[in-house]
């Protein structure tokens, strides 16, 4: 019990701390939480490697937009349990300091670039999108 309250407090003390140091209250920065974006790419041609090598390409210089904090490339892992959705070809994942970075990067020019160069390589696409708790 005294470790669940200890570790409690200490997050709220470095929220206050980080937001003290950016010159935020700390109600602006429990309001700030990070936003998640995962996509998921089937292409038109599945079995094509050069149309994955484009994609990823296409993802790699899409990494460049500079409102994204982290991201990954990734491919079905070789896992399978009943649970697991591996028919997709890759997988965007990339997070953001908060929503309205991440609606900086919807509109950002290379995003937009990145929309028009490769989207005639999928034939869907499944986006999930999430909030910090």
């Amino acid at each position: 019990m005294k470790l669940l309250k200890r570790r409690s407090m200490l997050k709220k003390a470095i929220a206050a701390s980080t937001a003290s140091v950016v010159g935020l209250s700390a109600e602006a920065a429990k309001d700030k939480k990070v936003f998640v974006h995962h996509v998921y790419f089937w292409l038109k041609n599945p079995a094509s490697e050069a149309d994955r090598a484009k994609l990823i390409e296409g993802l790699t210089a899409l990494a460049k937009v500079p409102t994204i904090r982290m991201h990954n490339i990734g491919l079905p892992a070789t896992t399978n349990r009943s649970v697991i959705e591996r028919s997709y070809a890759v997988s965007w994942l990339c997070f953001f300091d908060n929503l309205e970075e991440e609606e900086v990067y919807q509109k950002h020019p290379i995003h937009l670039k990145f929309v028009e160069d490769y989207s005639h390589l999928w034939e869907k696409v499944i986006v999930y999108d999430s909030v910090q708790v």
